[in-house]
């Protein structure tokens, strides 16, 4: 594998649901989709909160009221494309700087008025400079965006 090919972790899913819906539990549910173990803050996460604008953020609160803003809503087209920043590094600890972060962009698409494609890539993962391939690996594995996108379908599923 080439060291560009690596810097791309490329993951989709079916899900039976229309595209408005399918987009619409992504980002409404996020939390749920998102394990609450994944966690940067010192406390336990209360919620993890996806905000549905250009500009806004997804971060998490802690149950003590800290807040870990751990990425940046870059692109929100409902129902067809959202993406964020990836604002965690190597370390597993929150990245200030855009310049060292990578992106994750999601695109639904209708495959039949009931069934929509999620396609997730998260690219431009060597942007993170020395360890990126730690950020790649991890995003990559079964605990990693494959959980994120099964956690997502059973949501789907659930909310009929």
């Amino acid at each position: 594998m080439t060291q560009a090919a690596a810097a791309v972790v490329r993951r989709q899913i079916v899900v039976q649901a229309p595209i408005e819906k399918a987009f619409a539990v992504f980002t409404e549910r996020f939390g749920d989709v998102k394990p609450a173990e994944h966690n940067l803050l010192a406390a336990p996460i209360a919620e993890t909160v996806f905000e549905p604008r250009v500009g806004g953020h997804i971060y998490d609160r802690g149950v003590d009221g800290s807040l870990c803003r751990w990425a940046r809503v870059l692109a929100y087209e409902p129902p067809q494309r959202l993406l964020f920043s990836w604002d965690i590094g190597p370390t597993w600890q929150l990245e200030p700087d855009p310049a060292n972060t990578s992106e994750v962009e999601v695109r639904f698409v209708a495959e039949a008025p009931e069934r929509t494609r999620v396609e997730l890539e998260h690219r431009n993962l060597d942007r993170h400079g020395p360890g990126w391939q730690t950020v790649s690996d991890g995003v990559g594995h079964d605990a990693g965006w494959p959980l994120y996108l099964d956690r997502y379908a059973a949501l789907v599923v659930q909310a009929g």
